[in-house]
This record gives structure tokens, sequence and C-alpha cells, in this order.
């Protein structure tokens, strides 16, 4: 007796969904640039050429309005392997780069200060514990930066990225038989950038556009020509990897997200709060991923969130990002964040015990927030300001036409108060749209008060739903 049409049917559901089961969960190249804003061929930069990245966006969901959450190397790090703020999951600021398993430490690195009071806390999931528990291979290229090595129990820590290393890697996971995720770490847009006066580099000064923050000056050209340089030399191990994944028919199974882990080391970027800081580029592609570019704001806290979206993971129980996954298959009415906050703690050597600032953005207006003032001390990482052997020559250029360029030394002052004398204000506001170089603090202007106000209150309301210990913004706006 022949089957009826409904058992037919049955049948080849059942059948169709046990071939998606079985079917094998993506691998993951996660490609992290370290310094590099929100700057690329296919972000429309003056002056520079990234074809393996413009490639690599036009295959993939390209988002406009990206940001971390912490712009210095080891605290977004954290931030993104958590999906917490840096206030909540523990590691504020840099830690110690111990580039190997836990069980390699030794007894005086662990019990390094850095290490140990720049961690993440011990009951805090990481996306490296989760991967392990869903039977990922693993592997981080170029270093760690993170704290404690225990919460990242990588397979394998490799040394610089480029296609034979990742080569070698992706047989080694097929030897295993898992599916892999691959941190494909790329130093070359950090400082010392390469050098234009020991050799030629492909970026012409005269073609670059500078911020309004920057002195136009050749030397200061000379140095952001530099830093394009020096992305471009990323977009070529970006070549490298994808290359690789070519070449080894895995492209069809894998997630690629393509992130800048914060701005660039001059004035407005690394270790402030200002667009040049915290804009970063976004790129997700792989399956079930709809090409196209997004407006929608989000955040590097979104990608463990997301991750565990895709592989039908168990979510994680306190998140403070969400899924992209709606946005990435471009469902209707699929939206990213109302706003988006940022953090700093200078912690250190430093004696007002840490100034603290804090940023809300909602894609137009920017509230930026401190406390600790007095004495108006910041952190300043020595790349943002040393020529050797970081390379910083805009740092010393600024200082040297500060008369004729007022508003950059301005800007610079606030960056290193304690050397230069800037004064820093308790309350910033900017209008993104008519001064996307934050140039023009609106929080004083009467015409202004109702942003303002809108924005302290969604900055109150965020300190205490994240629990923020640093801040206790009062309910009247602080002069």
């Amino acid at each position: 007796m022949l089957p009826s049409p409904c058992a037919i049917i049955a049948a080849f559901v059942l059948s169709a969904s046990a071939i998606a089961i079985a079917a094998p969960r993506p691998n993951i190249l996660f490609l992290l640039t370290e310094d590099q804003g929100a700057q690329a061929g296919f972000l429309g930069t003056p002056g520079i050429r990234t074809p393996h990245m413009d490639r690599l966006a036009k295959s993939g969901r390209v988002f406009r309005n990206a940001f971390v959450a912490y712009p210095v190397c080891s605290a977004s790090k954290a931030a993104i392997f958590t999906g917490l703020h840096n206030h909540a999951n523990g590691l504020v600021n840099n830690t110690m780069n111990f580039h190997k398993p836990a069980s390699k430490l030794t007894e005086a690195e662990r019990a390094n200060p850095t290490y140990r009071n720049y961690r993440i806390g011990d009951k805090i999931p990481t996306l490296t514990e989760r991967l392990r528990a869903a039977g990922y291979y693993q592997a981080a290229m170029h270093k760690l930066h993170l704290s404690p090595n225990e919460k990242f129990p990588y397979d394998e820590f490799l040394g610089n990225p480029g296609g034979p290393a990742m080569d070698a890697f992706l047989a080694r996971a097929a030897k295993a038989g898992k599916p892999w995720f691959l941190l494909y770490n790329i130093p070359n847009s950090h400082r010392p950038y390469p050098n234009s006066d020991k050799g030629k580099i492909r970026i012409d000064p005269a073609a670059v556009k500078l911020p309004a923050f920057l002195p136009d000056t050749p030397v200061v050209r000379q140095d952001w020509a530099e830093y394009l340089a020096g992305i471009g030399q990323a977009d070529d191990l970006v070549g490298q990897a994808l290359a690789s994944l070519k070449a080894s028919r895995q492209e069809a199974n894998t997630l690629v997200i393509f992130l800048g882990d914060h701005g660039p080391s001059f004035q407005h970027g690394k270790m402030s709060l200002y667009d040049l800081g915290l804009r970063v580029p976004l790129v997700i592609a792989g399956p079930g991923v709809t090409p196209g570019r997004s407006d929608a704001l989000v955040s590097e806290l979104d990608l463990m969130p997301t991750l565990l979206d895709l592989l039908e993971s168990e979510p994680l129980e306190t998140s403070h990002g969400i899924s992209l996954r709606p946005l990435l298959e471009d469902t209707p009415g699929a939206k990213g964040h109302d706003f988006i906050a940022a953090e700093i703690s200078h912690r250190g050597p430093l004696p007002n015990k840490g100034l603290q600032e804090r940023a809300v953005f909602d894609g137009r207006w920017k509230l930026l927030y401190r406390e600790k003032t007095e004495p108006a001390w910041r952190q300043v990482n020595a790349d943002l300001k040393d020529r050797q052997p970081w390379g910083n020559r805009t740092y010393d250029e600024t200082v040297r036409v500060k008369e004729q360029f007022p508003e950059a030394w301005r800007v610079l002052s606030e960056m290193d108060p304690q050397r230069l004398g800037g004064k820093l204000s308790r309350i910033e506001l900017y209008d993104l749209q008519s001064d996307p170089d934050e140039m023009l603090n609106l929080a004083r202007d009467p015409a202004h008060a109702a942003q303002l106000r809108r924005l302290y209150d969604i900055l109150r309301t965020w300190a205490r739903d994240t629990r923020d210990p640093g801040i206790q913004p009062p309910v009247t706006i602080p002069e």
C-alpha cells in the first residue's frame, strides 16, 4: 500500500529537521585590529585603500554606527568577551599580556599587581569558556592581554598573524574534528606606525583629511598618513586570513567578524570618549547574514550575545548587549540600541584616585560626564604622547604650534591636564550632526537645555541599572 500524501510530507519534514540538527556549527573567524578607529576604504576615509576589508564589507553586514564600551585594549576585549560593561565585568584599563595557557604562568606573573587588580570576575562567563563548553577548537593569535588567563582556555596561543599561521591552525582544527574559533589579532594599526622617514608608504599626506582637533601641519599630516599606512598593513593581513579561509573550503560555514578594538592614539582618540576613540569598523559576514549596511546603534557588547544566538546556545544570564541576529538577517523592524554608553576609569598612580568618565550617545547627541575632576589628572598612555619608541609626532607638534592652532592645543591640554594645565568640564554636550569632531560644547547653551536634561537622565538611569560603582550623578546637573 502506498503512503498517503500527508505521510510523505511528514516524513520529509522529519528528514529536513534531522538534516538541520546534524548541520555542523559554524566556525568563527574574529579579525580584530588594534587601535583602528572608523577609518577604512569602505567607510569613505580620504587617502586610503583597503581592498580586502572592502571585499569583506561587500559580502557582509556593515554597521556604520558601531562603538566600543571602553577605548583601551584590555578593557575593550573584556567587554567583547563578557557582554558586560567594564565596571560590571571587573576589568578596567589595561592588564598584563601573558600570552600563554594559565598553567604556564609563573608565580611572579600571578603576583603581578596589574594582573591581580585588573581582571574579569571569577563568576562571569567568557565567550572562550562558552565556546569550549560547546566543543570548539580555539586559538588566539599575537596576544591575549586579558586576565585571568584561566578564563581564556584556548587550545593554542599563536604568534604573529598571517596566512601560514592560520593555515597550520586550520589543519590542526580539522584533525581535531571540531568547529573552530580563531581570534586573529592584528597589531599593525597600533603605534608605532610605518615610518615614512625610513621608507615610502602607500599614503600621500597631501590626500588625507585631518579632523578639526588636530593642527593641520605637514608633521601632523605625516603622522595621520602613517596611521592610515598601518591600517593598510592590517588590510594585507586581513587579506591573508580571507585567502586562507577560502583555500580551506570552509567559507560557506564560517562566520567572519571584523572589528577595530578602539580608536587610534591621537588626542580625542584612544582613552577618550569622543567619537575618534569610540567609533570603530564592524562587519559581520557568513551563513545567515544578509549583506548590506545598517545605521543601527550597536556596541562591541553585542557580539557575545549575537554569537550565542547564532549558535542556538543558552543566552547570557546577564548582559548589557543585545543579539544583532535580527539585524544580520535583515528582519523587518529590527533595531539596535536606543543609546550607546561607554566609560573610562583613570586608575593607577594618580593623585585623584581615578577620574571617572562616562558617555551616552543617541546617534546624534552625546553627553560626557565626569567625576573626581579635582585635581584634573588623567591617565595618558605612552603612545598618546611619546615620540620614542611609539613614533607619536602629533603631541609635540601640537605644543609647538599652539598659538597658531589654539583649539587643537585646548584639546591636547585637556587630554594631558597634569602636564599642560587643561581644564576638564564636568559636563559636555555635542551635536555630532553639525559638529562631528566634537569641538563645540553645548552644555551651557540654554537652547539645548532639554537635550542636556534628557541625556543626563538617560545617564543616571544607565548608571543605576548597570550598578556602576564609579559614579554617583546627582539629580541636579553639575556646573
